[in-house]
């Protein structure tokens, strides 16, 4: 059990502080933000380059110290030692909240190890932005992120999500986005989509409809800049399922390499069972099969 006080508490460490950066509009950026950047020792950056343009902009003068998936390992240790000594640091991403892409949680899981204070400076965040504007239920919703690049290991990934609720939101690569919803048709079917593209620039577009509608879209105007996609959850219509059924369903959930807890939790959330009456059911159903 750890209590952090974020700031009435007393301690001889420095504060780590993870602070949110623009996803494109400077002017999102917040006040909070800025001071923040400013009475910091140290400024912890996925890119130099990038964040040294957002620092000029808002005449920012704080060293930066780079920070990213390529020297994470070797670096945390440094930053650690500097915030034990006393001096507070703050993380950003190259846009938006950093710890959703990037290396910062594994600094934040060390530094909350460590006893150290780890604070949010809210501000922009692509998934949030785009939903609240995509028309889809924002509530319930699963942010995924970045989807796997490869046909068969995506397949597969969607395979196991087919069946949940939630509005879905993940992060694409322009250049993959074709490929992904040619996937997510196969798996899906043919659903309601959100493609957000440059989000918060000036060529902000969202296309909503099919998922088919967005392929031919797409096919006659190549997209260009970074893009989200919005995926409608599955249709929340029950449908009446015996008994063995259910269990016949877990078990391919098993056999894909879906734990045993989180095949019956999935099952009993769709088909709106009590799960621990699913799985005490379960076990019993598998019990028979094994002694016949």
């Amino acid at each position: 059990m750890q209590i952090q006080k974020s700031f009435k508490g007393q301690s001889p460490y420095g504060k780590l502080y993870l602070v949110a950066t623009p996803i494109g509009n400077l002017d999102d950026m917040t006040f909070r933000a800025i001071q923040t950047l400013k009475e910091v020792d140290c400024i912890a950056a996925e890119d130099t380059r990038n964040t040294g343009l957002l620092l000029k902009h808002f005449d920012i003068p704080t060293k930066q110290i780079s920070f990213h998936e390529h020297n994470a390992k070797e670096k945390i240790p440094d930053l650690i030692g500097f915030l034990k000594a006393g001096q507070s640091i703050a993380q950003v991403s190259d846009a938006g909240l950093p710890s959703i892409s990037d290396p910062g949680h594994d600094l934040v899981k060390v530094a909350i190890e460590e006893e150290i204070a780890v604070v949010t400076v809210p501000g922009a965040s692509a998934g949030i932005s785009a939903l609240i504007a995509s028309g889809l239920a924002p509530q319930p919703h699963i942010f995924y992120g970045f989807l796997p690049r490869k046909s068969g290991q995506q397949k597969q990934f969607f395979d196991l999500k087919k069946d949940y609720p939630e509005t879905q939101i993940f992060y694409e690569s322009p250049h993959r986005v074709a490929d992904t919803l040619e996937n997510m048709l196969a798996v899906y079917g043919d659903r309601s989509v959100v493609l957000v593209r440059e989000l918060t620039k000036i060529y902000e577009e969202y296309q909503r409809g099919k998922i088919s509608e967005l392929l031919e879209s797409i096919a006659e105007t190549p997209l260009k800049g970074e893009c989200l996609l919005i995926v409608e959850g599955a249709s929340q219509d029950v449908e009446e399922k015996d008994d063995e059924d259910l269990f016949l369903e877990i078990q391919a959930r098993i056999q894909q390499g879906m734990k045993k807890n989180q095949a019956i939790k999935e099952v009993a959330k769709l088909y709106q069972w009590n799960k621990s009456q699913l799985y005490a059911a379960y076990h019993d159903w598998e019990e028979k099969q094994f002694n016949d």
